[in-house]
């Protein structure tokens, strides 16, 4: 039963948790159903973080940056990685292998920089003035919902760019339950999201999921099927788009 949740540990953070020796399209399909347990772990370390922040009289702005470097140590900068390959990928012209090739040149060009600068910038001021408003469950809840999208990104019927590499062995693992069950989830949970506006986090959680999943069926369209790389790009996009809604109307 702790298979899933000792991998997905093990993939999307850096703490030293071991993951089974043998790794296979089951084991896989498993890690990526407890992603957002490793969401939630991850969204309370970094409210806890700007809850000190606050404690400690930092500006907000500068707590949202902290928080936003101490997210990409945590997990080894990896969906950081994987917004600039994406944004690279489909900002050049040529077929589904050329814009494979241009994300797995191992560099960042102008779109990658560019997707980088204003997603980060965006999460760490939105996530700055909700720490001023004192909004923890939406820390908490935009983090765990950017893990939310990749159990969404890898429903079934949605298929794998290579037949290696991480997208083969996680594309198309997750039933229509089980991404029921984790969206279901997490637009219910928003409900505690913004105090005088019960009906703002069910909305904003429901557009960043739908958003999140266009994307993706985007970029599967444009690479050729799903890689890691896209889902890295899910997850920081889905994310700053809950910290944006959170804080409409505020």
């Amino acid at each position: 039963m702790l298979v899933g949740p000792r991998l997905a540990l093990s993939w999307l953070t850096v703490l030293p948790v071991r993951g089974p020796h043998d790794i296979g399209r089951r084991e896989a399909g498993r890690a990526i159903t407890s992603t957002p347990i490793v969401g939630v772990l991850l969204g309370t370390l970094s409210t806890l973080l700007l809850w000190v922040s606050q404690t400690l009289s930092l500006d907000g702005i500068l707590a949202g940056f902290l928080t936003v470097g101490a997210l990409a140590l945590m997990t080894r900068g990896m969906h950081v990685d994987g917004l600039a390959d994406t944004a690279d990928g489909l900002g050049c012209y040529g077929p589904p292998e050329r814009a494979r090739e241009v994300m797995q040149s191992g560099s960042a060009g102008p779109f990658g920089i560019a997707a980088i600068t204003v997603v980060l910038a965006v999460q760490a001021t939105a996530f700055g003035a909700l720490a001023d408003e004192h909004a923890w469950v939406s820390i908490l809840l935009a983090v765990t919902a950017g893990r939310v999208a990749v159990v969404v990104a890898c429903r079934r019927g949605i298929s794998a760019a290579s037949e290696r590499g991480f997208g083969a062995l996680v594309a198309g693992t997750q039933s229509p339950l089980i991404v029921a069950f984790w969206s279901v989830a997490a637009v219910a949970a928003s409900l505690a999201a913004v105090n005088s506006r019960w009906w703002q986090g069910p909305i904003v959680m429901a557009v960043a999921l739908g958003a999140g999943a266009l994307i993706v069926h985007h970029c599967c369209s444009r690479f050729g099927g799903m890689s890691g790389d896209v889902l890295g790009a899910a997850v920081e996009v889905t994310t700053s788009i809950v910290v944006v809604g959170l804080l409409l109307g505020g």
